[in-house]
């Protein structure tokens, strides 16, 4: 079974469908609910999933407030803060020139020694050199 560490960029998906790649995000929802692989994400994604859908010009608050009661309801492993992980995301920041929120995400994945799942590909362009992270895109039909 595949595990990942998914980013908000994956998570928009599954309530933006208009959005590239969203048919794979919402196909790799379904394998995790039918339990064909697992995801972990920080507290953060809450947070930030709802601001990016709070700033979406389709989504009413009471939309806001649907889509993140359908995500807490998931079998997503929310991880809270971490000290090991902020102190990890603080290096990755600087090394990389990211902001911790994003590094947040990749600190995670390495100290879980999971995959790093995200659709924010211009990320994955600045932090060239790390391994176990794999693109939306490219997991279609793999989950």
């Amino acid at each position: 079974m595949m595990e990942y560490v998914i980013d908000t960029s994956v998570a928009v998906k599954w309530f933006v469908q208009d959005e590239n790649d969203s048919e794979i995000a919402l196909e790799l929802r379904l394998q995790m609910l039918d339990g064909h692989c697992s995801m972990i994400a920080p507290d953060l994604l809450i947070y930030e999933l709802a601001n990016a859908l709070r700033y979406n010009p389709n989504f009413t608050n009471k939309d806001v407030n649907a889509a993140l009661d359908s995500i807490l309801n998931m079998s997503i492993d929310i991880k809270n803060i971490d000290a090991p992980v902020i102190v990890r995301a603080i290096d990755i920041a600087f090394k990389f020139n990211v902001t911790v929120y994003d590094a947040y995400f990749m600190a995670l994945s390495q100290i879980e020694k999971k995959c790093f799942l995200t659709a924010d590909y211009k990320f994955i362009a600045r932090i060239k050199g790390f391994t176990n992270i794999v693109r939306l895109s490219d997991i279609k039909g793999v989950y």
